[in-house]
C-alpha cells in the first residue's frame, strides 16, 4: 500500500471533486454547518482560537469559517498539491513532516489521511499531535464506513486506504482525547471534559 502521489492532485482532481457541482464531495452549506458546529463547540469548552492550521486545506473552504467565528485567528493553509499552492498561495508541505515555530490552537485535517499508507498514517497522527496543542478537527473514512454503506462510492476516491478506525485512534491516542464529532482535544490543553462528553 503507497500513499498517494502528488501528481494525483491536479486540476482535474479538484475539478471532479471540489468544483463540479454534480460530482462535488462537499457543497458550501455542508461545509458552513460543520465549521458552526466545530466553532460553538469550541466556544463551548472556552478553548480560545488564535492560530489556525488547515492541514490539507485544499480549495479553502475552512477559510470563510475560521473569518467568520475567529476574526483575530490567523489562518495556515498548507497543500501538498502543487496546483492549488499555485492557484491560491497556500504553503507547499505535507501532513508527514511540515513544521511551524509554535503549535496552533485548532488544527483542521480534513479528507487527507486516508491517501496515506499505515506507516506514514501513523507519522501523520504523530505530526499532528506535534502542531497542535488545543483542538483538532479530523475527518477520514474508515473500513468500517465502507461496511456499513455510510460512504456513497459514486463520488468518492476509489484509491483512498480503508484504514480500520482504531489505527486512527491508537496513532491518536498518545497526544489526543476524544471529544466526539470529529474533534480531538490535546492532552496539553487545559480544558476539563466530563466523562460522558468523550466516548474515550
Amino acid at each position: 500500500m503507497q500513499s498517494a502521489s502528488d501528481q494525483w492532485f491536479d486540476e482535474a482532481y479538484y475539478q471532479r471533486y471540489y468544483y463540479d457541482p454534480r460530482t462535488r464531495v462537499v457543497d458550501p452549506e455542508h461545509a458552513r454547518r460543520l465549521g458552526d458546529f466545530v466553532a460553538s463547540y469550541l466556544a463551548h469548552l472556552h478553548l480560545p482560537v488564535r492560530r489556525v492550521l488547515d492541514m490539507g486545506c485544499g480549495i479553502g473552504l475552512w477559510r470563510e469559517t475560521v473569518a467568520r467565528h475567529f476574526p483575530a485567528a490567523r489562518y495556515q493553509g498548507v497543500e501538498y498539491s502543487d496546483y492549488l499552492c499555485q492557484r491560491y498561495g497556500w504553503a507547499h508541505g505535507s501532513v508527514l513532516d511540515w513544521q511551524a515555530d509554535e503549535p496552533f490552537d485548532l488544527v483542521i485535517c480534513q479528507g487527507v489521511l486516508a491517501y496515506l499508507s499505515p506507516p506514514d498514517l501513523r507519522r501523520a497522527l504523530a505530526n499532528l499531535g506535534r502542531l497542535c496543542r488545543g483542538a483538532l478537527y479530523l475527518e477520514a473514512v474508515t473500513l468500517e464506513d465502507y461496511e456499513r454503506d455510510a460512504i456513497d462510492l459514486e463520488l468518492s476516491d476509489p484509491r483512498l486506504h480503508r484504514h480500520r478506525a482504531a489505527l486512527y485512534r491508537r496513532g491518536l491516542a498518545p497526544q489526543f482525547r476524544a471529544a466526539g464529532g470529529g474533534l480531538w482535544l490535546s492532552r496539553r490543553a487545559p480544558v476539563p471534559l466530563l466523562a460522558l462528553e468523550s466516548p474515550d
